[in-house]
Formats: C-alpha cells, structure tokens, sequence
C-alpha cells in the first residue's frame, strides 16, 4: 500500500491527459481480459469487481448489517456490467471500458473536490489514483526541471 496526496484537479488532469489516460486504462484492459479476445465479458467484468471485496463478510468495513444475497450481488454486478456495456452487445470493448472509466474518475474528481486528501492505494494493483497523483508529480518535475534549466540559461547569457 501506499499513500498519496490528492484532490479533485489531480485526477482531472490524468483523466485529460488522453494519452497517459488511455495507456492506463488500456493496460487494464489488457490484464482484465483473460481470454485475450479483446472484450470484456460479464464474468471477466464480474472477477475484476469481486477483486475489490467490497461485498465481503457482514456488510463489509465492520457494517453491522448482513451480508447481500447472492441475488442481489448478481443483481448489482449485472447492473455495473450493463453501466458499462454501452452499446448492450453483451460485451465490453476497450472504447466502451475507457469511457466509463472516464466517467468514473471524472466522478470521483468531483467527490474529492478540492481540498487535499491522503487516500491509501493498493500500488501492485495498478491504481488509477495512484497513477493519477504519479502523473501530477511528474509533471511537477518536469516544471521545476523546466524553471532551473531557463535560470541556469539566463546565468550563462548574463555572463
């Protein structure tokens, strides 16, 4: 685990930087589709959702109600599935995968807003907010990188 320093311009700015955003997302595509037939299934959706374990034990998070029935936890992944499948061909392309993951961090953007927060992410599971604060670093870097280079230019023209 790691944890990162980030608000809602962060992940803003990933998700608009369409070529850093897409190789994320691409590259978890890629892992999520098992088969490798280039488009997600309901089950291969459904796995990468279960990974999450956001349903577990009673309720989850110490949540004193029960846990879900099968049948609603069916009914909730059949629902995320559906967010998903765009077009309703019963599988997920990559654009239709990367447009709702635009969706959903441009969401999650929104709830953050714009005070800082430290948030806990998994850094082996290829953490979309964690790539989003790396991003935000290395453009920061490459600002100061930037500012040092033109002073150390204007001292050598000064001379």
């Amino acid at each position: 685990m790691s944890v990162v320093v980030l608000d809602g311009s962060t992940v803003r700015a990933f998700v608009a930087d369409e070529a850093a955003f897409a190789r994320s997302v691409d590259a978890r595509f890629a892992a999520l589709d098992a088969n490798g037939d280039g488009v997600l299934s309901r089950a291969e959706l459904r796995r990468a959702l279960e990974s999450f374990r956001l349903l577990d034990g009673a309720g989850g998070f110490g949540s004193a109600e029960p846990a879900p029935l099968p049948a609603e936890v069916t009914a909730l992944y059949d629902a995320v599935f559906e967010q998903f499948d765009a077009d309703h061909s019963g599988a997920v392309d990559r654009a239709e995968f990367r447009d709702e993951m635009r969706r959903i961090m441009l969401a999650v953007a929104e709830g953050l807003g714009s005070q800082p927060l430290q948030v806990a992410v998994d850094d082996e599971g290829g953490s979309f907010l964690l790539e989003a604060a790396e991003h935000e670093a290395a453009a920061i870097a490459a600002k100061i990188d930037a500012q040092r280079k033109a002073e150390a230019d204007a001292a050598v023209a000064a001379k």
